[in-house]
């Protein structure tokens, strides 16, 4: 029999069946990137969880961020586990969540763009609102960075560059449903993070002012995926709008792939709104080609 709860703050024993739930998904999709300890992944922290169970087997997962991204938007993860699916439960678990959050505005995440994600979103009234493409590149011999005249390159300083950092985040994330909410707390919690490396965080300056950034970010090995070996990613690119059109993203761009190529990485991945055509020039001009796509359902 296939029950759903709720839950506010999940238990030990709750935590542990949506780790191995994840776990599980995991081998088989190759997300989400989940641990076999330590805290769950930061998209499923806070919020509310809805534990699907049959016989008491964990069999789906959901999580809902009733916070909202940065237009009020309530926004969902759902997750199936492989032994458990085409059996209901992820159209169980949508339903809970329409009825969780009545007319209000939901969207949901269906990651690796399956068609049955498609097709239960299409019976539940949800449409196709937006891309998430994941780009790859194998390591190459990238040329120096061209930065616009005035233009001085440096990196991040623990304790010194969290509020410019944030401010030139907001402007040129404007547009953006979760970047440009980032915080200065956010910024420093990441800093306490394992994977966080100031030398790889560029920021870029004209006049003592802080114009543009490229954060990177390196994975861990993943015995499935890219050889087995660490990954990295071009974290966030993020260039003050009052900088744009002089090659400032691509000068950024640049200056972190090669980062990353002198920490020995034979990959490199991104992730990029499928409807943002300046960037996806620029990282095709780079070499990154598609990998794969998430998608967000909206009601």
């Amino acid at each position: 029999m296939l029950n759903t709860v709720w839950v506010d703050e999940p238990d030990e024993a709750a935590l542990r069946g949506i780790r191995g739930l994840l776990l599980a998904a995991r081998e088989v999709d190759g997300r989400p990137e989940v641990t076999a300890d330590g805290p769950l992944p930061g998209e499923f922290s806070g919020g509310l969880h809805l534990l699907a169970r049959v016989d008491g087997k964990p069999a789906g997962y959901a999580h809902l961020d009733t916070t909202g991204d940065s237009f009020g938007r309530q926004v969902a993860e759902l997750i199936v586990h492989p032994d458990f699916r085409r059996q209901g439960v992820a159209t169980r678990l949508t339903e809970a969540l329409v009825d969780k959050v009545g007319d209000g505005k939901l969207r949901v995440w269906a990651h690796g763009d399956h068609p049955a994600a498609a097709r239960i979103a299409e019976r539940a009234g949800f449409t196709r609102a937006r891309e998430l493409l994941v780009l790859h590149v194998d390591v190459r011999d990238w040329p120096e960075p061209t930065l616009p005249d005035g233009v001085t390159l440096r990196t991040f300083v623990p304790g010194q560059d969290e509020q410019t950092v944030i401010d030139v985040n907001a402007r040129a994330f404007d547009w953006h449903p979760e970047q440009g909410a980032l915080t200065v707390e956010e910024l420093r919690a990441t800093e306490a993070e394992g994977w966080f490396d100031a030398a790889g965080f560029f920021l870029a300056e004209r006049d003592g002012r802080v114009v543009g950034f490229h954060w990177t970010k390196v994975h861990p090995a993943d015995p499935d995926r890219f050889d087995g070996e660490p990954v990295g990613e071009v974290y966030v690119v993020g260039v003050d709008p009052r900088a744009q059109g002089g090659g400032l993203g691509k000068a950024l761009t640049l200056a972190g792939l090669r980062h990353l190529r002198e920490r020995g990485l034979r990959h490199v991945i991104l992730y990029v709104e499928g409807d943002n055509a300046p960037a996806l020039a620029v990282y095709e001009r780079l070499g990154f080609t598609r990998f794969a796509v998430d998608v967000q359902y909206a009601r």
